[in-house]
């Protein structure tokens, strides 16, 4: 008898709940036609608009601090591999070994306690603030269903008594329906219009101490860390000092064409040397521009041989391969196609001039069509007159003091590698 008296009660909730949710449906179809009026409560509406707001908020806070989390722990690992890396290529005779693993231990150990310093203090706080938001939710959605219910139960009682025949019983039945609907939904709206003002008052107060957390956490994880990285700094100094014949230095880009220059002292010294059976190289055809230098030594004018000026002359790593000290190119070509270049027309630039660069390095020159830098000298581009014979990586031009001094392009152009300079003009 208690089963069938618990599955009648069940029943018949089940029941009750279908028809108010029927009730509830015509009501709201009613009052979209305008055929019923709808209690209205703006300030309500207001605080509504304010708790979906502040959940939008909420919600993305909380997924950006779960992002910037997972970019700590991605740069945890980062960090940690790289002080692997340290400790692997750190050799057991180098000073500071134990410094550096000692070192690498305590960076580890900072950023775990920063990242697990932010779950207690950020993230929990954050997960435990949008907590309270799904219950408010969910009775905000529950009050407007009371209200459509209060506004069915006012209607159906006006209605009842506007009627021609009145039925007593029925009105008094529906007064009490309505006092009951009524009583359900205000008690839920004042708990509401106390609760939302202050859910709303309080992000203010929340916001300010997420960020202030996070801020806090922040700055001292880059204070501790700063002194890890200045005694780790510290140790490689020591390291420096120990092993500092050995540090590196910058370095040219290797030329890969062979020098003019030392082509032609072969050939000069193969000419003067007893004959081996070597065959000598073609000579250039008629016109060519090579067919007719004039080499000079040591500033020394010499006159070609016939051997030499008859020989074809290799292409050259630069057209600058023949300096001042051994060779003056041909004015027709550099008057003719270098002066066609940017720097046409500029009377105080070499012809052809292309833009400045200064020496961020010394440079040694390592053949005599090389130009000698020293850091902070200035340097004029110029073209090559063969684009073929630049090697990658290398530059012709005349130091700017050599071309004001001189104005000889022949005399002071030379090549210089790329990566020693650093374009200024």
């Amino acid at each position: 008898m208690a089963e069938m008296g618990s599955k009648g009660v069940t029943a018949g909730k089940i029941a009750s709940n279908v028809q108010k949710k029927l009730t509830r449906a015509q009501e709201k179809v009613l009052q979209k036609l305008g055929k019923a009026d709808e209690t209205k409560d703006e300030q309500f509406e207001q605080c509504v608009q304010n708790f979906n707001k502040q959940l939008t908020e909420g919600t993305r806070l909380q997924k950006d601090l779960r992002t910037y989390l997972a970019s700590v722990k991605a740069m945890h690992e980062a960090s940690k591999k790289l002080n692997e890396c340290l400790q692997e290529v750190y050799e057991p005779d180098w000073p500071g070994r134990d410094e550096a693993n000692k070192i690498a231990e305590n960076n580890d150990l900072l950023w775990l306690d920063y990242h697990q310093k932010l779950v207690d203090q950020a993230l929990l706080t954050m997960d435990t603030y949008l907590g309270q938001f799904p219950d408010i939710k969910s009775r905000i959605a529950k009050r407007g269903r009371k209200l459509v219910d209060y506004d069915s139960a006012r209607h159906h009682y006006e209605s009842l008594q506007t009627a021609k025949k009145k039925d007593e019983a029925k009105i008094a039945k529906a007064e009490e329906e309505l006092i009951k609907a009524q009583k359900v939904f205000e008690e839920m709206n004042v708990d509401l219009q106390e609760e939302l003002p202050s859910l709303w008052n309080s992000r203010v107060g929340f916001y300010v101490n997420t960020f202030q957390s996070i801020a806090g956490l922040e700055e001292n994880f880059h204070k501790e860390m700063s002194k890890l990285n200045e005694s780790l700094n510290d140790v490689l100094v020591s390291l420096e000092k120990q092993h500092g014949s050995n540090t590196f230095t910058v370095k040219a880009q290797p030329r890969k064409k062979t020098k003019l220059l030392s082509r032609l002292l072969r050939k000069k010294n193969s000419d003067n040397a007893p004959a081996k059976g070597n065959k000598s190289p073609s000579p250039p055809p008629d016109g060519s521009p090579a067919a007719t230098p004039e080499i000079r030594v040591n500033h020394e004018p010499e006159p070609p041989s016939s051997a030499t000026a008859g020989a074809s002359l290799p292409k050259s790593p630069s057209q600058s391969s023949l300096p001042a000290v051994v060779v003056e190119t041909f004015s027709a070509t550099v008057n003719g196609t270098v002066e066609g270049g940017s720097g046409a027309g500029r009377l105080d630039m070499p012809p052809g001039f292309m833009f400045k660069v200064q020496a961020q390095h010394d440079y040694v020159a390592t053949d005599t069509d090389e130009l000698q830098l020293k850091a902070g000298d200035v340097v004029l581009v110029i073209p090559f007159q063969n684009p073929e014979e630049q090697d990658e990586g290398w530059l012709m031009g005349v130091k700017e003091s050599d071309w004001n001094q001189h104005k000889e392009l022949e005399k002071c152009r030379g090549v210089f590698p790329e990566n020693f300079t650093e374009r200024v003009q």
